[in-house]
């Protein structure tokens, strides 16, 4: 009877934590909807936001639940008590508001709830991303606000968990008692099972994070999950794309890929990389000395549109534009939202799945047959790596040796000053490369620059940028959060461009005849406001420059992404029936479709890979639009979207052994 009393007085208390917990969330919920409002489409009712603030409610409940489960087994199951309980509240409360603290930067940035980038943060340079943190995103204030919550929540809690509990009755028949306790044990399932399914008693009708997004309001639908179930989402979708449990990955249709990639029926081989063969059709240029694949860091494209010219921050690379040896493509697509995306999408030639390529053990086994080094190779070239930042930084140095560069360089091998956590200056980076190409055979430079990148923290104004005019010129937009923050990351963005292009026009004049190409390893970070277009998140340029080269020497705006630049050099430079292998085809013979984890590009369209948002493209004229077919070019872009990420996962996962999967009759 003892124990009973004491199980009827901790269930009690269990619910009040657990009461107590859901209001938390849905306080902190409410107060960051409010925070944040700007990020909200104009449309948005407030019923809109009711219907968040009750999805999120019952999706709550589930993480409130996982918390008091501790409660219930260790402090009223186990007997230990009060102690135990309000530790579980203190815990529970304390990473909450941590979390509630770092959700605003990170909403900030990625337009989204706690997603993928945090899975990557995990096997980045941790050191680096504390540093960040700490100089960028206010990381020692935050959590000083976060520990003043904690605070706030322990005296309300302690004293609510110390209100008198209801006694246990007193029974007169031992039926009476045992009947008690089967009601108070089928109570507690039921509960549970409510608690689990979101707000209900079957999986159907319950709220999880995959159905949760219920209004019309992007930002609403993000704020709808709480910290805790946007974090599960995240190790959720990691695990299905690691096992290949992404849209697009079809491995029972393998056989069907790797013909189709083949363009004929006729080959039976068992060895996928002789599906890929490509022969270049002749080159277009003379065999250029030097080739420059530039990636610049958060290199996003919409400061290249026409209606942010009076920024004037990408005046270098439009500048190169406009001369008659460029070619530019703004139907451009970068392979992921991360640096290490990018450069693994580069390296390989394969698109990304969400398997973390630097790390694959078959990546330092063997040299995929889609890698960008034995191609060039066989053309003559040497093949290099140069990067602002620390060779280790995410095993990057590794995986380009592995696959075959014969260099690598990081700014403490051409010892460059180090300007923040993440590495040198991008004019450090350039000097060294130029100096270094003096009686350099041919090669091949892959170059990743680190300066437009938080911490922010060049002295902009000894550089020659004045934020203030970029801050009164964003001002003048809609949908800006703040402006005096932007302009300083605007003028990062000036700086790398400032520094790419004097790079370009120097190693033009002393060796005639290289060959660039400018590209950006992401968008995703600095948006023109809260609410940016898909093109404006997403899109990166894609941008061709040296001797040869002129306006028509691809298709107007050819589409595609990282993994069609290796194959469109080699198609530019190549004797005519040269072999090489791509899943990518070059620009020259684009798919139609460009394509990273969330977004797809077409001729005229950006839209969602996982759903039905579709957008025009701000580069369409007028009088394109009634040709224009939105849902053909979406049907295509799903196409080529399940055969390259097929064909990419098999290669990864599998290698190039065909002979263990039934042939399709």
């Amino acid at each position: 009877m003892n124990y009973l009393k004491r199980f009827f007085d901790g269930v009690q208390r269990d619910l009040r934590l657990f009461i107590f917990l859901v209001l938390l969330l849905e306080t902190y919920r409410a107060l960051f909807i409010s925070m944040m409002s700007n990020y909200m489409a104009p449309a948005t009712t407030s019923a809109d936001v009711l219907q968040a603030m009750w999805t999120g409610l019952r999706l709550s409940l589930k993480t409130a639940g996982a918390f008091t489960l501790l409660s219930l087994i260790f402090a009223t199951i186990a007997g230990f008590g009060f102690k135990v309980r309000l530790a579980v509240g203190v815990f529970a409360s304390f990473v909450l508001s941590i979390l509630f603290q770092a959700r605003f930067p990170y909403y900030r940035e990625f337009q989204s709830t706690f997603g993928l980038e945090v899975i990557h943060g995990i096997h980045d340079d941790l050191g680096s991303v504390l540093m960040m943190f700490f100089e960028s995103y206010g990381l020692i204030w935050r959590l000083i606000v976060a520990v003043i919550l904690t605070i706030i929540c322990i005296a309300i809690l302690s004293r609510i968990l110390l209100i008198k509990t209801i006694p246990l009755p007193t029974f007169t028949k031992k039926a009476h008692e045992i009947g008690f306790i089967a009601a108070m044990i089928v109570s507690l399932g039921l509960m549970g099972l409510f608690v689990r399914f979101g707000g209900s008693f079957t999986y159907a009708s319950g709220v999880n994070w995959e159905n949760s997004g219920v209004t019309s309001d992007s930002f609403l639908n993000e704020c709808i999950l709480d910290d805790v179930q946007a974090l599960y989402r995240a190790r959720a979708m990691d695990k299905r794309m690691a096992a290949g449990d992404i849209t697009g990955v079809e491995k029972d249709k393998i056989w069907e890929y790797a013909k189709a990639i083949a363009g004929h029926d006729e080959l039976e081989s068992n060895d996928l990389s002789e599906y890929l063969v490509r022969h270049a059709g002749g080159n277009s240029i003379e065999q250029p000395r030097h080739i420059f694949i530039i990636l610049g860091e958060t290199w996003m494209q919409w400061p290249m549109l026409g209606k942010f010219d009076d920024l004037h921050v990408a005046d270098g690379i439009k500048s190169l534009i406009a001369e008659d040896n460029c070619y530019y493509s703004r139907n451009f697509l970068p392979n992921g939202d991360f640096t290490s995306t990018a450069i693994t999408g580069l390296v390989t030639g394969l698109s990304d799945v969400n398997i973390r390529v630097n790390y694959q053990p078959r990546t330092f086994d063997e040299i995929y047959p889609t890698s960008m080094a034995e191609p060039f190779k066989r053309l003559g070239y040497a093949v290099d790596f140069w990067y602002g930042g620390v060779p280790s930084w995410d095993n990057i140095n590794q995986l380009a040796l592995a696959q075959g560069f014969d260099h690598f360089y990081g700014y403490p091998d051409f010892h460059g000053v180090k300007q923040n956590t993440w590495g040198t200056t991008d004019k450090n980076l350039f000097n060294a490369l130029e100096d270094h190409l003096a009686g350099e055979p041919p090669t091949v430079h892959l170059i990743m620059t680190t300066s437009n990148h938080p911490p922010y923290n060049l002295n902009l104004t000894a550089e020659g940028f004045d934020t203030t005019k970029v801050r009164e010129e964003m001002s003048k937009f809609p949908n800006v959060d703040n402006a005096q923050e932007l302009a300083v990351e605007l003028g990062h963005y000036w700086y790398m461009d400032l520094a790419t292009t004097t790079f370009v026009r120097n190693v033009s004049a002393k060796y005639p005849g290289s060959l660039f190409v400018i590209t950006g390893d992401h968008a995703v970070r600095t948006d023109p406001g809260t609410r940016p277009t898909l093109f404006e998140h997403q899109s990166v340029p894609f941008v061709l420059y040296g001797t040869g080269i002129d306006k028509k020497i691809l298709p107007a705006d050819a589409v595609g992404g990282h993994t069609s630049i290796v194959p469109t050099l080699i198609e530019l430079i190549a004797p005519k029936g040269f072999e090489y292998r791509s899943i990518a085809p070059p620009l020259s013979k684009s798919n139609g479709a460009g394509f990273n984890r969330d977004v797809y590009i077409s001729a005229s369209t950006i839209g969602k890979v996982d759903s039905d948002t579709v957008e025009l493209l701000p580069t369409l004229a007028s009088k394109e639009l009634p040709q224009i077919n939105m849902t053909e070019e979406r049907e295509n872009a799903k196409r080529v979207v399940s055969m390259m990420r097929t064909l990419s996962w098999w290669l990864l996962n599998n290698g190039t052994r065909l002979d263990a999967v039934p042939r399709a009759e």
